[in-house]
């Protein structure tokens, strides 16, 4: 059996980037701040993570990237465990340079000299309810302020604005989690989401996504590499770390809300716009 998650291939990486145009006319992602990235690897990228079971908060950032800097160019997601158990789905996800979530794992791409994206808050995040949907929630996981200390490589925070607003999550359904014994699996969560069109259902019953201006927003990168080794166990320094890198992300969100309140109307507004711009070129033709 290979053992080795690292399997990315830029061909097929330029395939996917390639059918990414229905993506951008669906969301009309846009990603700011991209030359904040250092120009090589290693470092760590940390995003936070929204959008319920069909999530899209990766793919603004893939595009981008792929566009700046090639599809040979590797950057390694760390991405949910379950997702690689479907062997048609895990090999493409491989491909694309997504691996399995594990401290291993995200040690082995720093190693690889390549950036490595990140969704600390995971299921609890991408799962919080639609009333926190404009809250950072990285769940109070350190394990990539620990790895990026022992690495010594520079963190840069990623905060994506729009992608909550396409899923209503209603809970985070914790307790269903205990009573069905998904938590002796490590599944923290048993989510119920508002389906369109079926009602209130769990997470992993297929919804319809609302269209939802995304924006992401790529800070300045922060350096922990004033701390030594022996601190990626300590307490303290990792709190400190965690309320530097939350607050930053948190910040960035509170600004993008304030500029695009209503991600899902301003969206249907454009797409209206766009639809209706040939009717009204006839008509001021006509008036002409």
């Amino acid at each position: 059996m290979d053992c080795n998650p690292f399997h990315r291939d830029p061909t097929t990486v330029a395939r996917v980037r390639r059918l990414l145009w229905t993506f951008e006319a669906f969301y009309d992602p846009e990603v700011r701040g991209f030359e904040r990235l250092p120009q090589k690897g290693p470092f760590i990228i940390v995003a936070n993570h929204s959008g319920g079971a069909e999530s899209v908060d990766l793919w603004p950032f893939f595009a981008r990237w792929v566009d700046a800097r090639g599809p040979e160019a590797p950057f390694y997601s760390l991405t949910y465990n379950l997702l690689f158990g479907v062997p048609a789905l895990g090999k493409l996800l491989r491909s694309l340079g997504f691996v399995p979530a594990s401290h291993e794992n995200g040690a082995a791409a720093l190693h690889r000299g390549a950036p490595l994206l990140v969704f600390p808050g995971g299921d609890e995040e991408v799962f919080r309810p639609w009333l926190r949907r404009n809250k950072v929630d990285l769940g109070g996981r350190t394990g990539f302020i620990a790895l990026a200390i022992r690495e010594r490589v520079p963190v840069v925070p990623m905060t994506i604005h729009g992608t909550h607003e396409s899923t209503f999550v209603v809970t985070r359904g914790r307790h269903l989690a205990r009573l069905t014994g998904l938590d002796r699996l490590r599944i923290k969560v048993f989510p119920l989401i508002f389906n369109i069109p079926f009602g209130v259902t769990p997470a992993f019953v297929p919804t319809l996504q609302l269209p939802a201006k995304i924006t992401v927003d790529i800070g300045e990168p922060l350096d922990w590499r004033r701390y030594g080794a022996e601190h990626a166990d300590d307490p303290d320094v990792l709190r400190a770390c965690y309320d530097e890198i939350t607050e930053t992300m948190q910040r960035t969100l509170d600004r993008l809300v304030a500029e695009h309140p209503y991600p899902v109307l301003s969206r249907f507004v454009s797409i209206g716009k766009r639809c209706l711009a040939p009717f009204c070129e006839l008509r001021e033709t006509e008036r002409k």
